[in-house]
């Protein structure tokens, strides 16, 4: 695939790939936060499904396009094979859990009672916010990281290639449209104006391409980290899957459609990832 992308692109340094492709999946944030110019509200089944669809996304990104690559290069580099997996999947987890508890946040859907972290008198926009803020940020370092390994030695970072790289930040961005429409929305309804509406929508999704360059510039230093890092980002993204996604998808009764929803999109996601990456 890597011979159908632009060569501007292919000859970008993985700093300003990896800024690009998080851009990208602001943008498509942005996206489905824009639904809120052309409708007060959208078909709540419809919403559940896209929701269960970014969960299976997340679900073999964290898989395909993450875990495996980290076992296969742990093994280059004479270390265990499932160590740094492991490793770097539960401390992913653990650290989105320490960020959970400790930021103020409402997650989509939630009354504003049920807000989590620390006690705070922020408005419910602020909150909604940054809960999808939250979960982006180990979205964006996941791209990031990947677009990091394609640009090392292939003895250093088997099977990371520029187009694996690209075909998760395409997955991600495809899983993000339901995120801006599940901040703005909300706020639409509750009678706050189009424009900011849309504002606090694209907003949740800026820190992707700030973590993506984190990410990738972290790669490129250390470079033994790798495995971790790979793994990291996966065990933050499957945190936010079975901590916010899931639940939410289902939280108005439509469990089997968020489910199938959940089904087609791992289904995509590894069509994409093993046919393209």
């Amino acid at each position: 695939m890597s011979t159908f992308l632009p060569t501007w692109f292919q000859d970008l340094s993985p700093l300003l790939q990896s800024l690009l492709a998080g851009s990208f999946t602001w943008g498509v944030t942005a996206l489905g936060a824009s639904v809120v110019f052309f409708t007060r509200q959208v078909n709540r089944k419809l919403l559940d499904a896209m929701m269960g669809f970014a969960a299976g996304v997340m679900i073999a990104a964290s898989f395909w396009s993450l875990l495996v690559p980290s076992i296969e290069m742990a093994a280059t580099q004479g270390v265990t094979e499932w160590m740094p997996a492991v490793i770097g999947f539960l401390i992913g987890g653990l650290f989105l859990r320490g960020a959970d508890a400790v930021l103020p946040h409402l997650h989509p859907g939630a009354d504003i009672d049920e807000a989590e972290g620390v006690p705070t008198s922020w408005r419910r926009a602020t909150l909604l916010v940054l809960a999808i803020t939250l979960h982006n940020i180990p979205e964006g370092l996941a791209v990031g990281v990947t677009f990091g390994a394609a640009a090392l030695p292939l003895e250093v970072a088997t099977g990371a290639t520029l187009a694996a790289a690209l075909t998760l930040a395409v997955g991600i961005g495809l899983q993000n449209f339901p995120e801006g429409i599940a901040v703005a929305m909300p706020l639409r309804g509750e009678g706050i104006s189009r424009g900011r509406s849309f504002w606090y929508g694209q907003l949740s999704g800026i820190v992707e391409p700030i973590s993506a360059v984190g990410g990738a510039a972290a790669v490129l230093a250390v470079r033994p980290a790798l495995p971790y890092a790979l793994s990291f980002a996966a065990g933050a993204m499957i945190y936010v899957v079975v901590e916010e996604l899931i639940p939410e998808s289902q939280r108005h009764g439509n469990t089997d459609l968020a489910t199938m929803g959940a089904m087609i999109g791992f289904a995509v996601m590894m069509v994409m990832d093993v046919a393209l990456g």
